[in-house]
Parts: C-alpha cells; sequence; structure tokens
C-alpha cells in the first residue's frame, strides 16, 4: 500500500495535473483514479473523471509550460498519502506551491485534497 500510494502521489502531479495533452491526461486519470473520485480545490469540489478532466485540462490551459515538482517526499498513513510541490516554468523557482493529500481506495485515488499556499482561508 505504501509504495502505491508514493506512485499515486507522484504520478499524479506529472501525468494529471502536468499533462498537456487531453488524450494522455484522460488515460492516467481512469489508471489512477476510482470512478467515482472527488477533487477539493479552493475552486470547488469536483466528482467523477469527466469533472476532474475538465478541470485539471482547464487549469493546464492557463499555465501550459509549468512543471509540477515534488518538495517533499510522499508519505503514507494508512490509506492516505500526502506530497508537497511546486508548479513554475521549468529550472525557475516555482510560483505556486502547495500540499496534496489523497484518500487511496482498492489502489486508486479516490479523493484528493489540494492545499494551495497563499490561498485566501
Amino acid at each position: 500500500m505504501k509504495a502505491r500510494t508514493h506512485e499515486l502521489l507522484l504520478r499524479n502531479i506529472r501525468e494529471v495535473f502536468g499533462e498537456g495533452i487531453a488524450k494522455r491526461r484522460r488515460a492516467a486519470i481512469v489508471e489512477l483514479y476510482t470512478e467515482d473520485c472527488v477533487l477539493y480545490v479552493p475552486q470547488g469540489m469536483f466528482v467523477g473523471h469527466d469533472a476532474l478532466d475538465r478541470f485539471a485540462g482547464e487549469l493546464r490551459t492557463t499555465h501550459p509550460d509549468f512543471v509540477y515538482t515534488p518538495h517533499s517526499k510522499p508519505q503514507t498513513l494508512h490509506n492516505a498519502g500526502r506530497l508537497a510541490w511546486g508548479s513554475g516554468p521549468r529550472g525557475e523557482a516555482p510560483e505556486h506551491t502547495g500540499w496534496d493529500f489523497i484518500i487511496v481506495r482498492e489502489g486508486k485515488i479516490a479523493s484528493l485534497h489540494v492545499f494551495v499556499d497563499g490561498m485566501p482561508s
């Protein structure tokens, strides 16, 4: 479970939120997320593959050249995991930082809670 949770956290920032090609992003979502997944972000709550794909795709268009980089080692606690990340142009200081917190069910992400640093509470 620990290794799978680490894999999910790392692949999510690269293959879902960091992926600019819609077909590859969608394939990663199907592989990494449960069908009834829930995404919690400052902008709201999104349920299911279609909503997650739409949100990640629209977000990607706002910064197509940004890369997501882990800023911590993935951590696991039972069926949960977390990862600090940064996002910005390759080779430059990140423009955004935050934490991903996931709940894993049957080897897939059932929920993703995204905490973005500097966002109003």
